[in-house]
């Protein structure tokens, strides 16, 4: 057995120079054969990276988050109060497997690099990070493409 190890931390400011922060350290046992198969032992690693991602984006987004800048991953809820007495935070739902797929399906077909169209639409590093109504966007973004200055359906 192989052991993989990844961990993931951030901080968040807060006002008045505040700032709280989340860390998490993911463990898991592989077969040892992938040592052979370097791309799916850095799929695995990927993965393992995204899972303790996800685990820490959801620990900070558990609590109040007041301060929020143009780009900031949290979705707050349609009835919190403006003035931060009862402020509920919803927990940022993730892209499926499924939307991923569709996003590198299409950018190979286009001959775009799936992950480099979604930095410069939402500024993630990965694919994993995306939003659920982000990949959306971002599919129906693919779905369509420019021939002569017209959006045509892609085939």
């Amino acid at each position: 057995m192989l052991k993989l190890n990844a961990g993931f931390s951030r901080k968040v400011g807060e006002p008045n120079y505040g700032s709280r922060g989340a860390s998490v350290n993911v463990e898991l046992e592989v077969e040892s054969s992938l040592v052979g198969d370097a791309d799916a032992l850095m799929n695995r690693i990927r993965n393992l990276f995204a899972i303790a991602k996800r685990a820490v984006d959801a620990e900070l987004n558990n609590e109040l988050v007041i301060q929020e800048t143009p780009g900031s991953r949290t979705n707050r809820s349609e009835n919190a109060s403006r003035n931060g007495r009862s402020t509920e935070v919803e927990p940022v739902r993730y892209a499926t497997a499924s939307q991923v797929r569709a996003i590198r399906t299409i950018c190979s077909r286009q001959g775009m690099d799936a992950a480099q169209v979604a930095n410069e639409m939402f500024r993630v590093d990965d694919l994993n990070e995306l939003t659920l109504r982000e990949a959306s966007t971002l599919i129906d973004h693919l779905k369509t493409e420019r021939v002569n200055g017209r959006k045509v359906a892609a085939r």
